[in-house]
C-alpha cells in the first residue's frame, strides 16, 4: 500500500515559527537562539503592517498639495478681460449696454457687445439646461471647500455649454434681448449698466437716450448665463452663472457689487493669470415720491482687490519622503520587538 504522503499537520507550525524575526536568545544551548510560533505570529504582523504603510506613504508622496497665498498685485498696467452672456425681458432697441470707470472711458474704448432679438421666455429644453446650470452652480459654492483642491489640479474649469437652440420657435414677436460678448477693460474701478434707451457718449461720460420707450414697458427681469474676469482656468467658479431675477416692478433697480481678485495659478498642468470675484447683489423699487431715487436697471459695479491669490501645486520633496518612511518603518519594527520580548 502507497504511504500517506500528506505533510504532517505540524508543518504549517513550523512554517510560521520559522517567520520569527524576534527570537529569543538562549544560553545552555548550542544553537543560541529559539524561534517560536508567536514570534512568527508576530512577525507576520510586523510584515502585513509594513508593506500597508509603505503603500500609503508612497501614494501619499504621488499625491501633491495646494498652496494658497496673497501678495500685491503690481501688475497696474494689465487689462482685465469681462465675459458677459445674459438676456434681459426687453427688446433690443428698448435697451442699451454701457460701461464707465474711474478713467471715464466708456464702453467705445473697450469694445463691443453683441444684441440679439431673442424670446424671455424658455423652452422646456432651455428651462432644464438653466435650472441644471443653477444647482450645480450653487452646489460648488456651497461646497468649495471640500472639491476645490480636485478643481485645481483637475485642470478642469467649469464653462458651462451654452443655452440649446429651441426646436420650435414661438409665433409671438420677440420681447428679449440676449447681450453677450468680452471686453477689455483697465483694472480700476467700474459700472457695467443695462438700463433703458441707446447710449451716446459725450465728453464729461455718456447718456441714455429713451424718449421713445415708456417706463410702463419697463421689465428689467433677466437671467444671467455667464459672467466672468479673464480667461478660463481650473477651479474658478463664477458665482453669477445660471442667476435669474424676475420681477413684475418696472421701476426695478438691480445692483451686483462685484469684488474682483487676481489668481495666478500654476499647477503640473497649466500656468494661468486669471481672475475670480466675490459678489454681492441689492434690488429696490424706484419711487421718487417715497425718497428712492435713481435710475432702473441692472448694474454691475465692480473693482478690482490690491491683493492677488497665488495658488501653486507641489509635493513633498523626495528626501523628506524617504526619511519619514525609514524612521516609521523603524519604529514598527522595534516597538514590535520590544513588545514580543517583553511578552516571553
Amino acid at each position: 500500500m502507497l504511504r500517506n504522503r500528506k505533510k504532517p499537520s505540524s508543518y504549517g507550525v513550523e512554517l510560521v515559527r520559522n517567520l520569527d524575526t524576534f527570537p529569543k536568545l538562549v544560553c545552555n544551548s548550542d544553537d543560541y537562539v529559539e524561534r517560536s510560533r508567536i514570534g512568527g505570529a508576530v512577525s507576520l504582523v510586523t510584515y502585513i503592517v509594513i508593506i500597508w504603510i509603505v503603500i500609503s506613504e508612497t501614494n501619499i508622496y504621488f499625491d501633491s498639495y495646494l498652496n494658497f497665498k496673497f501678495m500685491p498685485d503690481t501688475d497696474y498696467n494689465a487689462k482685465l478681460n469681462l465675459n458677459l452672456d445674459m438676456t434681459i425681458a426687453m427688446p433690443c432697441f428698448s435697451i442699451g449696454a454701457d460701461i464707465l470707470d474711474s478713467t471715464s472711458q466708456n464702453l467705445l474704448m473697450f469694445g463691443n457687445l453683441e444684441e440679439e432679438d431673442t424670446w424671455f421666455e424658455l423652452s422646456p429644453e432651455q428651462e432644464s439646461h438653466l435650472r441644471d446650470v443653477r444647482q450645480l452652480n450653487t452646489y460648488l459654492r456651497e461646497e468649495f471647500h471640500a472639491i476645490h483642491h480636485l478643481l485645481w489640479k483637475s485642470g478642469h474649469s467649469f464653462l458651462y455649454p451654452g443655452m440649446p437652440k429651441r426646436s420650435v420657435s414661438p409665433k409671438e414677436a420677440t420681447d428679449g434681448c440676449r447681450i453677450f460678448g468680452s471686453l477689455e477693460l483697465n483694472k480700476v474701478a467700474g459700472n457695467l449698466h443695462v438700463t433703458a434707451g441707446k447710449s451716446m457718449p459725450i465728453p464729461q461720460g455718456h447718456v441714455h437716450i429713451s424718449a421713445f420707450v415708456g417706463q410702463s414697458a419697463y421689465n428689467f427681469s433677466h437671467r444671467i448665463h455667464h459672467l466672468s474676469f479673464g480667461d478660463p482656468s481650473a477651479g474658478i467658479i463664477h458665482p453669477l452663472d445660471g442667476d435669474e431675477k424676475i420681477t413684475d416692478q418696472n421701476m426695478a433697480l438691480y445692483q451686483y457689487f462685484i469684488e474682483v481678485v487676481p489668481t495666478d495659478v500654476q499647477t503640473f498642468l497649466s500656468k494661468t493669470k486669471t481672475y475670480q470675484y466675490s459678489v454681492k447683489e441689492h434690488m429696490r423699487v424706484i419711487d421718487h415720491d417715497k425718497g428712492s431715487h435713481g435710475v432702473a436697471g441692472i448694474f454691475f459695479k465692480y473693482d478690482t482687490s490690491a491683493l492677488k491669490v497665488v495658488v501653486t501645486q507641489s509635493h513633498e520633496p523626495l528626501l523628506q519622503f524617504l526619511i519619514r518612511l525609514s524612521s516609521t518603518l523603524a519604529g514598527i519594527f522595534v516597538t514590535a520587538g520590544n513588545h514580543f520580548l517583553y511578552s516571553l
